[in-house]
C-alpha cells in the first residue's frame, strides 16, 4: 500500500478558472500561465487540459517550452524572460516560440541572428517593478529598432508587469497604468499588462493580451477579494490521512523542541505530511487541516514526513481517516491554500510551487476542455 499523500488535479476547476479570466476580459485574448511547472500542478498535463480553450502559453525558461513541445502541444508559446543566452534563439526558431525582450543583449542578439520565420516579439517595459524591462523612455527607439526589422521580428506586443495590482490602495497601479497606456498610444502598440489580479480587480488594464496566472489554480491573488475572485474553484487539493493516533494527559509536549504543550487530555493525529513534502515547515500551532471533511488545527512542529493535528474534538477520526492540509474534501468541507499561506507567513504561490515531486499527482479528466 502507497502513502497515502496525493496532490490530487481538478482538470475541470482549471479550465473553470481559465474561462472566468476569459469571461472577465470579453475584448482581449488570454495567454494561460504554465511557469515553474504550472505552479506546481504539472505543465504538461495542465496544457492538455488548457489547449482547446487557450490561444498561447507563457512560461519562464525554454527549459519549460521544450517539455511542453517534446509532449506535442503545439500552442504558441511565449517566453516570459526571454532567453538566457544567445545559443538559446535556436531553440526559439526551431519550436516556433514567442519571447520577451527585456534587455539591450538580447536586442542585439535578435537583431543579429535572422531566424528561418520571423520572432514574434513581447518588448519588456519596466513601469515600477524594477526588476525587467527597458526604461519607458528608452523603450520608443527600441520598439522602432524592432518594426524595422520584420525578418527577424513579428507579432510585436508592448508588456510590462504591475507591482501592486493586488493592493487596495492603488495609486501607484494608476501611475505605472497611465504612463504605459500614453506610451502605447504614441506607438500604437498592442499591449499585454494584466496578470491574475490585474485581470480579476482592474478591466481599465485590460490588453489585447492578458496573462493569467495563479488564478488559473484556485488561489486568490488579492489583498481583499472581490467578486470575481471568489468565483475561482481550488484546482490542488493536497490530501493525506492520519497514520497513528496518541492519547496524552495534559502539559504533554508534542513535536520537535515541544512547542506545543497539550492543554488538557488530547487526542493528537499524526499526519503522513511533512517539510519533505513541501508542506511548510513555518506553520503555526493553530495552522487549520480538515479531518473528515471538519475543521482542527496543527498540533507541533512540522517534521520531515509528519505533522500532528489535534484530534480532541473530533472522536470518530482515527487511522485512514482522511487529512486536507488544503483544497476540497471528499466529505464536503473546504480549505482554502491562501488561508494556510496565511498561517505560515508565505503566500500561496510558495505552498503550490513547493509541493516536492515524491508527492504523486493525480488527475481528473478535464471533461470541460
Amino acid at each position: 500500500m502507497a502513502r497515502p499523500l496525493v496532490a490530487h488535479i481538478d482538470l475541470d476547476a482549471l479550465c473553470h478558472n481559465y474561462r472566468l479570466a476569459c469571461e472577465l476580459a470579453p475584448n482581449s485574448r488570454s495567454a494561460a500561465v504554465l511557469k515553474a511547472d504550472a505552479y506546481g500542478h504539472g505543465a504538461v498535463p495542465c496544457a492538455r487540459a488548457l489547449q482547446a480553450l487557450a490561444p498561447a502559453f507563457a512560461v519562464a525558461a525554454i527549459e519549460e517550452a521544450v517539455k511542453l513541445r517534446e509532449a506535442g502541444i503545439e500552442t504558441p508559446i511565449v517566453l516570459l524572460e526571454g532567453i538566457f543566452s544567445a545559443d538559446e534563439l535556436a531553440l526559439v526558431d526551431e519550436l516556433k516560440l514567442g519571447m520577451a525582450i527585456h534587455s539591450q543583449w538580447q536586442l542585439e542578439a535578435a537583431l543579429a541572428r535572422r531566424p528561418r520565420c520571423p520572432i514574434p516579439v513581447w518588448l519588456k517595459v519596466d513601469s515600477g517593478m524594477h526588476r525587467l524591462g527597458f526604461a519607458p523612455q528608452d523603450a520608443e527607439a527600441i520598439w522602432k529598432r524592432l518594426l524595422s526589422a520584420p525578418s527577424h521580428v513579428t507579432d510585436l506586443h508592448l508588456m510590462s508587469h504591475f507591482a501592486t495590482a493586488d493592493h487596495t490602495d492603488n495609486d501607484y497601479f494608476r501611475r505605472q497604468h497611465d504612463e504605459l497606456l500614453a506610451l502605447a498610444a504614441r506607438l500604437e502598440a498592442p499591449l499585454c499588462l494584466a496578470n491574475s489580479p490585474t485581470v480579476l480587480a482592474h478591466p481599465e488594464a485590460h490588453g489585447e493580451w492578458n496573462r493569467p496566472g495563479v488564478m488559473l489554480y484556485g488561489s486568490d491573488p488579492l489583498e481583499m477579494s472581490c467578486d470575481a475572485s471568489r468565483r475561482l474553484r481550488p484546482v490542488m487539493s493536497l490530501r493525506s490521512e492520519i497514520i497513528a493516533v496518541r492519547e496524552l494527559e495534559s502539559g504533554e509536549p508534542v513535536g520537535y523542541g515541544g512547542r506545543y504543550l497539550t492543554p488538557g487530555r488530547s487526542r493528537i493525529g499524526v499526519v503522513a505530511c511533512g517539510y519533505g513534502d513541501g508542506y511548510d515547515r513555518h506553520a503555526v500551532d493553530g495552522t487549520p487541516v480538515l479531518v473528515d471533511g471538519q475543521r482542527t488545527s496543527i498540533a507541533g512542529k512540522v517534521s520531515m514526513d509528519m505533522l500532528t493535528v489535534d484530534l480532541t474534538h473530533l472522536p470518530e477520526a482515527d487511522i485512514g481517516s482522511e487529512v486536507v492540509l488544503w483544497g476540497i474534501s471528499r466529505f464536503g468541507g473546504e480549505l482554502s491554500v491562501d488561508e494556510v499561506a496565511q498561517y505560515c507567513s508565505t503566500i500561496s504561490y510558495t505552498l503550490l510551487t513547493g509541493v516536492l515531486p515524491r508527492v504523486p499527482r493525480r488527475y481528473n479528466t478535464a471533461q470541460s476542455a
